[in-house]
C-alpha cells in the first residue's frame, strides 16, 4: 500500500505539472494528499518526514521571494551573464528580424491546435485568379525551357509581356502602379512560372522578394517611393540587389564594400555623399539591370556626421549608368539561362540620398536586409521547391503508366512506387507549408524562423523528388534534348540549396540557433536582462521570469512522460478520427522538443553555438513539428476530403518518423551521456512508434499519381502546374500518349488476351497489332486507335539525339 501511495504521489505531481497548474494551489494539493497518505496507518513515519521536508524544501523558495532572489535567482543572474554567448550586431539584428508566430506556439510544448485551425483559409482574390489563369499560362505559353536554355536567355518577347503585364510589380502597391497582390498571390504566380521553366520563375521572383521594391516599400523615403516604385513598377527599371561578395557569402558582415562619407560633385553641385568602392558576384539579374540596391559598410573619418568613424552597414540605390559603376558580364550557375553575374563600383560618387531610407537609415542595412529576407525566403524558394515537386509528380505518375519493362508498366512495380510515392508525399506536404507560411505573411507576420525553415526542407525535398524522378525515368531522364522535361531542372536543383544562406548553415545554425532564442518564451528577455543598468531592479525582473522558466520545464519534462505513457490520450486534440491521433503524437513530441531545448541550452550555454550537429538536430525536430502542423492545417481547410487521406497519411507518417530520429539523434549524443540515457527513457517509454510510411501506404499515394487528370486527389497535388496541350512538345505529348493509351486499354487486353490464347502468331518481326488484323482479332478501326496509342507511347519513350556538326564549336569560339 505505501508503494500504491508513492505511485499516485508521483504520477498526480507529473500530472498537476503537464497540466500547468499554479505554483500555490498545486502545493496545496500535494499536501493535502500527504495529510491523507499520513493518516494511512501502513504509512512509515520516517517515509512521511522525508516528504513533508522535501515539499517544504521547495515550498520555501517559491513562496519565500528575497531567500530565493539572495540565494537562487541572484547567483544564477551572475552565472548566466558568464555563459551568455557574445553576440555580434548582425546576430542581434538577425535574432530581432521578423515576428514569431506558430513557431512560438511549438517552442511552448504546448501548441494551441485551435488556434492554427482559426486561422483563415488562404484564398485568392478574384483579380488574383484572373491573373494567374490569364498572363501567367500565357507567359508559360510563349516559351520553352529547352530554347531558353539554348539562347541562355528569355525570348524578347517574353521579355516585353513580363513588363507589360506587371510581373515585376507583384508586391507593388497600387497606388505606385503595381499589383498589389498578397503573398499567397505571388506565391502562385511564381510556382506555375517554374513548372514551365525554373529561368523564367527566377526573373520574376527576384524583383518581388529581397530587392530594391520591398525595400523602398517599407525603408523609402516618400521621394525614393514616389520616383522609383512607378518605374519599377512598369518595367522602366529592372532592379537587382548585390549583397555577395567574394569573401561575404553567407557572413555577410565580413564584407568589405565600402562608402565613406565625403563631399563630391553631384549634377553640378558639391553635396555630401558616399564614396563608394564594392566587389559584387552571384546577382540576378545584374547583367540586366539598370537600377542597383547594393550593400556596403559606412566609414565617415572626416566625422561630418558625428563622432562614429564606423557606421555599419548601409544600403544605397544607384543607376547602372553612372561614372565607375561595372555591371553587364555574366555568370553561369550550372548552366541557367537566368540572368546572373558580378558587379563592381570603383570610386563611384553618390549624394546622401541614394541611401534607402536617407540619412536615418544610414547603418540599419542589416536590419532592413533580416527583415525583408524573412518575407522574401517565405515566398519564393519555397515555391521554387513546391513546383519541382509537383512537375515532377505530374511526369512521374505519367510515364510510370506510360513505360513498360516486361511488359508491365513501371507503375506495377513496388520498387518503382516508393519514390512514386516519396515524390507525391512530398509534393503535398510541400505545398501544404507553403500555403500556410505564405497565409501567415498575408496576415501580417514576418516569420524569419519559419521562412528558414522552408527555405531548407522545401529546396532538399524538391532536390529529392527530382532526384526520385530521374530514377523512375532512366535513360529518358539524362539524354538533354527539346524531349527531356527533367534534364535542366536537374541541373538546377543545387542553384536553390545555395542562395539566401546555404542549406548546411540554414539547417546547421540559423533554424534552432535563431529560434531558440527568438521563439523561447523566456530566453530572449532572460537574456535582455543582462544589459540593465540597475543590477537589483535586473536580478528581480530575472527573478520572475526564472520561476516561468522553471515552471515551463518542469511542465514540459512532466508532458513528455504523461504523454508518452498515455499515448497522448491526457493531451487535448481537435480534428476528426483520422487526425485526432496525430495532433496527439504532435503534443508528445512539442513537449519532448521543448524539454531538450531547455536542458541543452542551460548544459552548454554559448557552447551550444559551436555544437552544430546538435542544434542541427533540434532544429529538425522544430521543422518536422512545422510540416506536420501545416499538412494537418491544409487537410482541415480543405474539408477534410476522403479522397486525400492517403496524402496525410503519408505526410504525417514521414514526419513523426523524422522528428522521432532527430529526437534520438540528439539523445544518443546529448552532452551528459548519463542524463541523455535517462531521457531516452523519458522521451521513448516503448521505443520509437513512426517507422515512416508503410509499404502498402506507399502503395495507395502511388496509385494517386497514376490516376487521370481530373482525380480530386491528384488535382489537389497539380494545382498550379501548368499542363501544354500541344502534343509536339514534351509535356503535351506526355499528357496525349497517358490519355491515349489509357481509351485503348480495353483493346491492349484483348489483344494479349488473344495472343496468349494462341488466337494468332506473328511471324517473327511482324508487329503484334498487324498480325491480329490479319487474323481477324481486330478490326480495323481497332488496329488504328492500337497503331496510335503505340505511337504516342514510343513518342515519349524516344530520347533526343543531334548530328555532329551542330554540336560542333565553331572556329574561333573555343574560349
Amino acid at each position: 500500500m505505501t508503494l500504491l501511495w508513492l505511485l499516485v504521489l508521483l504520477i498526480g505531481i507529473a500530472v498537476i505539472a503537464h497540466l500547468r497548474v499554479s505554483p500555490v494551489p498545486a502545493l496545496a494539493i500535494v499536501a493535502a494528499y500527504l495529510v491523507l497518505m499520513g493518516a494511512a496507518d501502513e504509512t512509515p513515519t520516517w517515509l512521511m518526514v522525508i516528504l513533508w521536508l522535501m515539499l517544504i524544501a521547495v515550498a520555501v523558495p517559491l513562496l519565500v521571494a528575497d531567500l530565493r532572489i539572495r540565494y537562487f535567482s541572484g547567483p544564477m543572474f551572475d552565472w548566466f551573464n558568464k555563459v551568455l554567448p557574445p553576440i555580434s550586431d548582425t546576430e542581434r539584428d538577425a535574432i530581432d528580424a521578423g515576428t514569431v508566430w506558430w513557431d512560438g506556439q511549438l517552442f511552448s510544448g504546448k501548441p494551441d491546435w485551435n488556434v492554427l485551425l482559426g486561422y483563415p483559409k488562404a484564398v485568392l482574390t478574384d483579380e488574383e485568379q484572373a491573373f494567374v489563369d490569364g498572363p501567367t499560362e500565357t507567359l508559360c505559353a510563349m516559351v520553352s525551357d529547352w530554347e531558353i536554355g539554348q539562347r541562355m536567355d528569355l525570348p524578347q518577347e517574353a521579355w516585353d509581356y513580363i513588363k507589360a503585364e506587371g510581373f515585376f510589380a507583384l508586391i507593388i502597391p497600387k497606388e505606385y502602379g503595381g499589383k498589389g497582390f498578397s503573398a499567397y498571390a505571388h506565391s502562385q504566380v511564381v510556382m506555375k512560372l517554374a513548372t514551365r521553366s525554373g529561368d523564367l520563375a527566377t526573373t520574376v521572383m527576384v524583383p518581388n522578394s529581397l530587392g530594391p521594391a520591398e525595400l523602398l516599400m517599407h525603408y523609402g523615403t516618400d521621394e525614393q517611393r514616389n520616383h522609383y516604385l512607378p518605374r519599377l513598377a512598369n518595367g522602366t527599371d529592372i532592379p537587382c540587389f548585390a549583397l555577395t561578395g567574394p569573401y561575404a557569402g553567407s557572413d555577410a558582415g565580413a564584407m568589405n564594400d565600402s562608402g565613406v562619407i565625403c563631399r563630391g560633385q553631384w549634377e553640378g553641385e558639391e553635396v555630401l555623399g558616399l564614396r563608394l568602392n564594392w566587389e559584387k558576384r552571384y546577382i540576378t539579374l545584374g547583367p540586366v539591370a539598370t537600377l542597383l540596391g547594393v550593400a556596403f559598410k559606412t566609414y565617415d573619418p572626416e566625422h561630418l556626421l558625428g563622432d562614429e568613424e564606423e557606421l555599419g552597414i548601409s544600403l544605397a540605390l544607384i543607376p547602372t549608368d553612372t561614372a565607375g559603376v561595372e555591371i553587364g558580364r555574366r555568370h553561369l550557375p550550372l548552366g541557367a539561362a537566368f540572368m546572373n553575374g558580378p558587379n563592381w563600383g570603383k570610386d563611384v560618387f553618390v549624394p546622401l540620398e541614394a541611401i534607402i531610407g536617407g540619412r536615418d537609415m544610414i547603418g540599419k542595412g542589416w536590419m532592413m536586409l533580416m527583415n525583408c529576407l524573412s518575407v522574401g525566403r517565405s515566398i519564393s524558394l519555397p515555391a521554387t521547391g513546391v513546383s519541382a515537386a509537383k512537375t515532377c509528380t505530374y511526369v512521374s505518375g505519367r510515364y510510370a503508366q506510360i513505360r513498360e519493362q516486361f511488359n508491365v508498366p513501371l507503375a506495377a512495380f513496388e520498387g518503382i512506387q516508393e519514390p512514386l510515392a516519396r515524390i507525391g508525399g512530398n509534393a503535398w506536404l510541400m505545398d501544404s507549408a507553403r500555403i500556410l507560411t505564405a497565409n501567415a505573411v498575408d496576415l501580417g507576420e514576418k516569420p524569419s524562423v519559419l521562412s528558414a525553415i522552408l527555405k531548407y526542407h522545401l529546396t532538399e525535398r524538391g532536390r529529392e523528388c527530382i532526384t526520385d524522378a530521374m530514377d523512375i525515368h532512366g535513360g529518358k531522364g539524362i539524354i538533354m534534348g527539346p524531349s527531356n522535361y527533367l534534364g535542366r531542372m536537374w541541373l538546377s536543383a543545387p542553384i536553390s540549396i545555395t542562395v539566401e544562406g546555404a542549406n548546411i548553415l540554414s539547417r546547421n545554425l540559423m533554424i534552432f540557433g535563431q529560434g531558440a532564442i527568438r521563439c523561447h518564451p523566456f530566453v530572449l528577455r532572460e537574456m535582455e536582462l543582462i544589459h540593465e543598468p540597475d543590477r537589483d531592479a535586473a536580478i528581480k525582473k530575472f527573478d520572475g521570469l526564472l520561476m516561468q522558466h522553471i515552471g515551463f520545464a518542469v511542465s514540459n519534462t512532466a508532458s513528455t512522460l504523461v504523454l508518452g505513457l498515455t499515448f497522448g490520450l491526457l493531451g487535448k486534440a481537435p480534428g476528426n478520427e483520422l487526425t485526432r491521433p496525430y495532433f496527439r503524437e504532435l503534443d508528445r513530441i512539442a513537449a519532448a522538443f521543448a524539454m531538450l531545448a531547455d536542458l541543452s541550452m542551460m548544459l552548454l550555454g554559448g557552447e551550444l553555438k559551436r555544437r552544430e550537429r546538435l542544434s542541427a538536430r533540434l532544429g529538425d525536430v522544430l521543422s518536422h513539428l512545422y510540416l506536420a502542423s501545416a499538412a494537418l492545417k491544409h487537410y482541415h481547410d480543405l474539408g477534410h476530403p476522403t479522397e486525400q487521406a492517403p496524402l496525410l497519411r503519408w505526410a504525417m507518417e514521414d514526419c513523426l518518423c523524422k522528428a522521432e530520429q532527430a529526437l534520438a539523434g540528439t539523445l544518443a549524443n546529448f552532452p551528459n551521456r548519463l542524463l541523455g540515457g535517462v531521457l531516452q527513457v523519458l522521451v521513448f517509454p516503448f521505443g520509437a512508434r513512426h517507422k515512416g510510411p508503410s509499404d502498402a501506404l506507399d502503395a495507395e499515394v502511388a496509385a494517386i499519381l497514376g490516376r487521370p487528370e481530373g482525380d480530386p486527389a491528384l488535382e489537389q497535388i497539380l494545382e498550379g502546374v501548368y499542363r501544354p496541350q500541344d502534343r509536339d512538345e514534351a509535356l503535351g505529348a506526355l499528357r496525349d500518349a497517358f490519355d491515349t493509351l489509357a481509351a485503348s486499354q480495353p483493346l491492349q487486353k484483348k489483344l494479349h488476351k488473344a495472343l496468349k490464347a494462341g488466337d494468332f502468331k506473328p511471324a517473327a518481326g511482324e508487329d503484334p497489332i498487324s498480325a491480329a488484323l490479319a487474323a481477324g482479332v481486330l478490326d480495323a478501326a481497332e488496329a488504328e486507335q492500337l497503331t496510335v496509342a503505340e505511337a504516342a507511347r514510343r513518342k515519349v519513350i524516344s530520347v533526343d539525339d543531334f548530328a555532329k556538326e551542330p554540336l560542333e564549336l565553331a572556329e574561333g569560339k573555343t574560349r
